[in-house]
């Protein structure tokens, strides 16, 4: 009998068996049988198309099944090929499985999408904003690489936060430091420079990058963020009107700026909407952002190796000791009724209710005391009283009750910071004066201009001698306003101030109190939105 050929032998190699554990029950059906391979079938209206390689069809095709014959080398090519493709396919699914638990594929860290999406917000609005403050240069500049140092530091934040779970409040705190460290650095970048020319610029940048403390609000913290923006408009204003005709990089800086806040909203809404998404299958938050520097642990260690067969004699006398411990801690523990017997005996001199003396006797300070404490000492920046440029400056002055500016021009402007406990007389015309971050602070002038700015100040009293045509009152806790006469017309403008009270003149030192509404009721008549103060009986 005349052997076939071996190289169309019907042997089912292990790349076939491979191929055919990868395949479902029907798959495995339909699978040609071992003594006769295809070369590439398809499968159309449940029928199987052979095919082979060009100019073998004639004598190559069994007539009984139609099946097309191919050699041993072309089946593995081809079983081959199935086979990487099954892995590739397998790995694609590890990688995918992998992205949406936040683990990591050999070695590769796999970013979420939460990342992804801030990522975008660095990639637009931040870069942009960097763009023009380097255009702008000097504080600016200065400025917004603190800013972005600071959403670095936010974006390890999330990207923790989508791998790990929520840890205690208390260590929470620890891990908010470094967002909270960043934001104080930026604001005390403020203070350092308030005799900038671009103090607008620093002031709407500090006043607004609070908003990153949203991953700390534990509901809807989009509306935080929109607070802290809102913040940042008042001086971004400021920008407008003085830039707005001289210098387009100015506008533009502004614009970018303020989209940063407004695209936080929006990734706020999309994935963070009712608070910081944490991760529910990883593990605990470590303890602090810095041991966050490798999200990928490391590969698993090997198995350890069996046991040593001998032991040595240290190890043996160490076991024997613990085990002499034990039996003697067990010993003492069942002595039952002697166990007293090893107590110290009082006797009634050492005895409070015996000895009545020993109750007027010192006890001892059993507080620990660190061998080298350290205490923090906050320091007081001098006062300040002088113009610079076209700018009279008024800062840090504390129990003073005589500061006079008395030499004003109209051009002249007058920044009065940090004053607590002290009375300031403006006199003259000026162009305008601004009260800042002041504490019992009495202001009296003459003429104003512009406007006259109350900000982030308790209990200050204003005391108009003349006119002015507009007061402000913002983040302000109690302040009164005496208006003469000739201020009567004046506009008097509030935001998120209580205790406002106005006075206005009645005889020649009389004067009759009018508070200023803080709570307000808004109704809808049809067609817009009505808003008026609300009375309070009682």
């Amino acid at each position: 009998m005349k052997l076939p050929a071996p190289h169309k032998l019907p042997v089912r190699c292990a790349t076939e068996e491979a191929l055919l554990d990868g395949l479902s029950h029907g798959q495995r059906r339909d699978f040609p049988s071992p003594d006769r391979f295809l070369l590439k079938p398809l499968r159309t209206s449940r029928k199987w198309i052979p095919r082979c390689r060009r100019g073998e069809e004639k004598d190559r095709t069994d007539s009984r099944t139609g099946w097309t014959v191919c050699t041993m080398e072309d089946l593995i090519q081809r079983l081959e090929q199935a086979v990487t493709r099954l892995e590739h396919v397998s790995t694609l699914m590890q990688e995918s499985n992998a992205m949406a638990n936040g683990t990591c594929i050999n070695g590769l860290d796999q970013v979420s999408h939460c990342v992804e999406a801030f990522d975008v917000l660095l990639g637009g609005p931040v870069s942009d904003y960097l763009k023009h403050s380097r255009v702008i240069g000097r504080e600016v500049e200065k400025h917004a690489e603190m800013v972005k140092r600071a959403l670095q530091t936010e974006r390890t934040f999330l990207k923790m936060a989508a791998t790990h779970q929520e840890p205690a409040q208390t260590e929470l705190q620890d891990l908010l430091k470094p967002i909270s460290d960043h934001i104080q650095e930026i604001q005390n970048f403020r203070e350092q420079n308030r005799g900038s020319c671009l103090f607008n610029h620093l002031s709407a940048v500090s006043e607004s990058i609070p908003a990153l403390g949203w991953v700390a609000v534990s509901q809807k913290p989009g509306p935080y963020v929109k607070e802290m923006n809102d913040a940042a408009i008042f001086y971004t204003n400021r920008v407008l009107k003085d830039y707005k005709e001289t210098d387009k990089s100015h506008v533009d800086w502004v614009r970018s700026y303020l989209l940063i806040w407004t695209e936080m909203q929006s990734f706020i809404k999309q994935h963070h909407t009712t608070g910081l998404v944490w991760s529910k299958t990883g593990p605990i938050a470590p303890a602090s952002l810095l041991d966050f520097t490798t999200p990928c642990p490391p590969p698993p260690p090997p198995p350890p190796g069996p046991p040593p067969v001998f032991s040595d004699d240290d190890s043996e006398s160490q076991v024997d000791r613990a085990a002499a411990q034990r039996s003697e801690l067990f010993a003492q523990l069942n002595q039952g009724v002697g166990i007293t017997k090893g107590l110290k005996h009082v006797t009634d001199e050492q005895k409070t209710h015996k000895n009545p003396n020993l109750k007027s006797q010192p006890t001892k300070n059993k507080t620990m005391t660190s061998a080298n404490p350290s205490t923090v000492s906050v320091q007081k920046r001098p006062p300040l009283l002088e113009l610079e440029g076209k700018k009279w400056r008024v800062e840090n002055f504390e129990q003073k009750q005589d500061l006079v500016i008395e030499e004003t021009e109209l051009k002249q402007v007058v920044y009065v910071f940090n004053c607590n406990n002290s009375t300031l007389q403006v006199k003259g015309k000026i162009n305008s004066i601004i009260v800042d971050n002041c504490k019992k602070l009495g202001l009296v002038f003459k003429n104003a201009v512009g406007i006259v700015e109350v900000i982030n100040s308790k209990a200050v009293q204003l005391q108009v001698l003349g006119t002015v045509p507009t007061i402000s009152i913002n983040k302000t806790e109690g302040c009164q306003v005496y208006l003469s006469k000739e201020a009567l017309n004046c506009d008097i403008v509030s935001a998120k101030s209580s205790e406002m009270n106005i006075l206005i003149p009645e005889g020649e030192d009389d004067y009759r109190e009018f508070p200023v509404p803080e709570q307000f009721k808004t109704v809808w008549d049809g067609s817009k939105l009505v808003t008026e103060p609300t009375e309070i009986a009682g």
